[in-house]
């Protein structure tokens, strides 16, 4: 039986929306989707518009990027009729999301850049609300994502720009099926299945669409579960574990008067579900107030900023407990506080009297982590000062009776205190979704008696727990000596970072103090609490100072005075001034030190407790451990490496230097309720060893030597040499990581890798070339990141330069030879090969060392222009105009259309003419900027010339991927 064809998937996808009780229709174009939308909107809205009124509606839907016209479509709209009334007019029933009228069509065709022809658009009241991309069964799920990624560069933003109001994608090939929200900066990982409520993935396009693509399922979707945030203006959908447990929550407010929890493993998006919820249980008559409460003052900035950006201005943050008080009395709607507040506000004499008055008020309280500080008086004080509470609960670790610590209320769980579980989503439903990634856990130096303890490390031996062997200043040394070397590794060259976390902080001044008197190029910097009870002695992650607060009457002098030189040394590496001289001074420290940890620019981070819990950096891969973790303690801590990011970070590493096995495999069977060490952990490195060789072999069959890759003359077997070679690629970046790694070990050289990689890079689909008949190639992913490290970029060759200028002859061959690899094997680099060539060969001898940055600059500049300069004389192309393209370009990494670059041309070209000249200029504008301007590391601008200033200032403007 043949493979079933796109064309029959999609005739089947559209009989089954009808039966569904979609209304098909037919729509060819821009004009066709117009009329459809007058149309409907005249149903919906009960009315008819003229011709000009609708142009008026047409005209106010046109502008505005994705984002506003989200925002526009929620909206009310005031049309000035024909007539002189006003009507105010209804784009989107967002309460009444099933009174909305629902429509399918196919094969729309848009001419924008090039022609484009969309499979399949769920319209609703006349909107492409939700477009469906369709690729035959047996072909890559991400080759619908890319070709989506084409349309919105090329078509989707033409002529009336109706497209730009998609709020859903779907992409499927038949047996799997996702979706995503309408985000230029989404990556495929931030595409989800569908689930069922006991997280069971929906992947098939019939189940699919029964369930998700239901009329008013789909239409809730959009009406309830976008979010809009504000911060970074884009769209988000919530994924189907956060649906459902927003749903119960509602449901457990609305129907009854009982408590509630969530587990949402850590890392899973826990702030967008709470929000969402809080959201939600604002408009709910009977809820007075909800009440967000965070047990450490970091969270209570950091989880207002949250709230924020999801809805500028949604959240109230307070400062102090006066402020608190008021806000309980005002009309404020959602607060924001620290359990710390809370508890002030309800206890303290001068508030009492006002607080009294909010007792019996319906209040909604979402305490965030609930694993932590949920568990003394305060939470009980709280219950009972409030007589008509209901208590939500978030957490990513519950207390169970195994991991419940007693004090003098007793040993108390999760469900004690927060009664129903409303929704489970553990670590297991999450690696095996792709939202966190395994883990990769390496023990290493666990030591044996005297006799076979030697001078590595690196030794397989049994456990031994004893205090002066631990704190040894021997096995302080080695441990930094293995960081130091293996670092890079863990961290691909430091394009990540690293947290370590020890027992004390006496240890802690041991591992720092060793770190700095060591050799090395790594930031190091460090933070704990300098009262008397910083150390974690149990290590199961319900320490009291956890955040940075710190308590004044109980301070430990030698501890504050070794932090104060610490943060000296922090001060010298990053010119601040910040000191421990009283807690405002070190909690702004804190901050700070947060920040430049998920910016990279710190190596490592040394703490004790603080930071395992709550912290989240997507830039940290590794976590090096010198205490005992147990049970929710270790399953906080390790998680802090686990965020998606991309393709380059394919798992967290955490090595160990103490024999916490068991407590590793006890945690996992706690938190994941099965016997899921597989699913969770990362295959050992021999394992790895194996899959690569196996890739190789499977690469051979295909194209046996290098230069076979040539004689690929179909496209069908280009795009297997592509697969095979991409997955040895990722193979070897989980293999990086492990510090066993050798090339040696593996059945492919790493000379034959780089030979076999410039093919591969040869084979990507050059910008500009797209015609009508798109290759199938051009939306295979051909991952580059994977390649690409961030310290291979010009300010890295930049390094490599000075060497090569003072080396010997032979050194001087062997760094120029080393340079022509990298910018031929890095594609970032490639298109500046000729530039940095020609700067080695005239410039790089008459410099002196210390000059070679500046010089750099000077001549990329001069470049610059002069390029600029010829691409307008040889198209004979307005300066001016040329300059608003790109800008315009740089800014929304968005191509230029067609008409954007017709604008440029000083004489219009005939027809004919114009089907050459407009690709051509194009394509030179897209090569300029790529070799101008796409990864030029540390380069800033040195000239004044009109063009240079323009760009350089937006692309400070602009905003930055996370990682690059």
């Amino acid at each position: 039986m043949s493979t079933q064809s796109e064309a029959i998937l999609e005739e089947n996808l559209i009989k089954q929306l009808e039966s569904l009780k979609y209304e098909r229709v037919f729509i060819n174009d821009d004009e066709q989707l117009e009329q459809n939308l007058k149309r409907q909107l005249e149903k919906h809205n009960k009315t008819t518009f003229s011709n000009n009124e609708f142009k008026k509606i047409l005209s106010h839907l046109q502008s505005g990027s994705v984002f506003e016209k989200a925002k526009k479509l929620r909206d009310k709209y005031v049309l000035n009729k024909d007539d002189g009334t006003n009507f105010y007019m209804e784009f989107l029933d967002s309460e009444h999301w099933c009174q909305n009228l629902f429509q399918v069509t196919n094969q729309i065709s848009i001419n924008g850049t090039y022609k484009n022809r969309y499979d399949v658009t769920i319209l609703i009241n006349g909107f492409p609300l939700v477009q469906i991309e369709l690729k035959r069964r047996g072909l890559e799920l991400k080759e619908a994502f890319n070709q989506i990624n084409r349309y919105q560069k090329h078509s989707y933003g033409a002529n009336s720009a109706l497209f730009q109001y998609i709020q859903i994608f779907v992409i499927s090939n038949g047996v799997n099926t996702k979706y995503y929200a309408n985000n230029k900066k989404q990556t495929f990982k931030q595409t989800f299945f569908w689930a069922d409520k006991d997280n069971k993935n929906i992947t098939n396009i019939e189940e699919f669409t029964s369930s998700f693509l239901e009329r008013c399922h789909i239409s809730k979707m959009i009406c309830k579960y976008i979010v809009l945030a504000e911060v970074d203006k884009i769209l988000m959908v919530l994924r189907p574990y956060q649906f459902y447990a927003v749903e119960a929550i509602i449901e457990q407010v609305t129907t009854s008067t009982r408590n509630g929890y969530i587990w949402h493993t850590t890392g899973s998006g826990k702030t967008l579900t709470s929000f969402k919820t809080a959201q939600i249980l604002m408009k709910l008559p009977k809820v007075q107030k909800t009440v967000f409460v965070v047990d450490r003052k970091d969270l209570d900035f950091q989880t207002t900023k949250e709230f924020n950006s999801f809805s500028d201005g949604s959240v109230d943050g307070t400062d102090n407990t006066a402020t608190l008080v008021r806000q309980f009395s005002d009309d404020t709607k959602l607060i924001v506080t620290t359990i710390q507040k809370l508890n002030t506000a309800i206890k303290k004499r001068k508030y009492i009297e006002k607080m009294s008055k909010q007792k019996d008020k319906h209040i909604v309280f979402i305490f965030d982590e609930c694993h932590r500080s949920q568990f003394g008086e305060t939470h009980l004080n709280i219950n009972k000062f409030f007589t008509n509470n209901q208590m939500i609960g978030f957490t990513g670790t519950p207390i169970f009776p195994e991991n419940a610590m007693g004090n003098k209320l007793g040993k108390r769980t999760t469900a004690d205190l927060f009664d129903d579980r409303l929704h489970r989503y553990v670590i297991t439903d999450a690696i095996n979704d792709d939202n966190v990634l395994k883990f990769s856990v390496e023990y290493i130096g666990r030591y044996k008696e005297k006799e076979n303890s030697a001078t590595n490390i690196d030794i397989e031996v049994e456990d031994i727990d004893r205090q002066e062997l631990l704190e040894s200043d021997d096995r302080v040394e080695k441990i930094v000596d293995y960081i130091i070397a293996n670092h890079g590794r863990k961290t691909h060259n430091k394009d990540f970072t690293a947290m370590m976390t020890v027992s004390s902080v006496d240890m802690l001044s041991k591992y720092y103090e060793t770190f700095k008197r060591k050799q090395h190029n790594l930031k190091i910097a460090t933070i704990f609490s300098y009262a008397d009870n910083e150390e974690d002695k149990s290590a199961d992650g319900l320490y009291e100072s956890d955040g940075a607060h710190i308590d004044e009457n109980h301070i430990n002098k030698h501890s504050r005075e070794k932090l104060d030189e610490y943060i000296k040394d922090y001060n010298k590496m990053f010119g601040t001034k910040y000191s421990t001289k009283d807690s405002k001074t070190f909690y702004n420290y804190y901050n700070e030190l947060s920040k430049r940890v998920k910016k990279g620019e710190v190596d490592i981070l040394l703490v004790v407790n603080m930071f395992l819990t709550g912290f989240d950096s997507k830039r940290l891969n590794t976590l090096y451990v010198d205490k005992n973790l147990k049970y929710h303690g270790l399953i906080q801590a390790f998680s802090r490496t686990n965020r998606i990011l991309d393709e380059v970070k394919s798992q967290g590493n955490i090595v160990c230097f103490r024999n916490i096995k068991k407590a590793c495999d006890d945690a996992i069977a706690l938190f994941s309720r099965s016997d899921a060490k597989d699913i969770i952990l990362m295959e050992p490195y021999e394992e790895y060893v194996k899959k690569f060789n196996e890739a190789y072999e499977r690469l051979i069959k295909i194209t046996p030597t290098v230069a076979s890759v040539d004689t690929l003359i179909s496209e069908d077997d280009k795009l297997e040499f592509i697969k095979a070679f991409r997955e040895i690629m990722r193979i070897k970046n989980i293999l990086e990581g492990f510090s066993d790694f050798k090339w040696s070990d593996l059945s492919m050289s790493e000379q034959m890798f780089n030979d076999y990689l410039s093919k591969y890079l040869d084979m990507k689909p050059k910008r500009g070339e797209q015609s009508e008949k798109v290759s199938i190639l051009e939306d295979v992913d051909f991952e580059l990141e994977l390649i690409h490290r961030d310290e291979i970029n010009v300010a890295y060759i930049l390094k490599l330069l000075a060497k090569y200028k003072d080396s010997d002859e032979e050194e001087q061959k062997k760094q120029k030879e080393n340079i022509s690899n990298i910018l031929t094997n890095n594609p970032q680099l490639r298109s500046k090969k000729e530039l940095i060539e020609k700067f080695i060969n005239e410039n790089l001898y008459a410099i002196n060392e210390d000059d070679i940055e500046e010089e750099f600059d000077k001549f990329w500049e001069e470049e610059k222009d002069k390029a600029y300069k010829e691409l307008c004389s040889d198209e004979n192309l307005d300066c001016k105009k040329v300059r608003r393209v790109v800008d315009k370009y740089i800014y929304e990494q968005r191509l230029p259309l067609k008409d954007e670059i017709a604008s440029t041309l000083k004489v219009k070209p005939k027809l004919l003419e114009r089907k050459k000249v407009i690709p051509r200029v194009l394509d030179k504008i897209v090569n300029f900027v790529e070799k101008f301007y796409d990864d030029i590391g540390t380069q800033t601008t040195t000239n004044n010339s009109d063009y240079s200033n323009s760009v350089e200032e937006l692309k400070v403007a602009q905003p930055k991927p996370e990682y690059n």
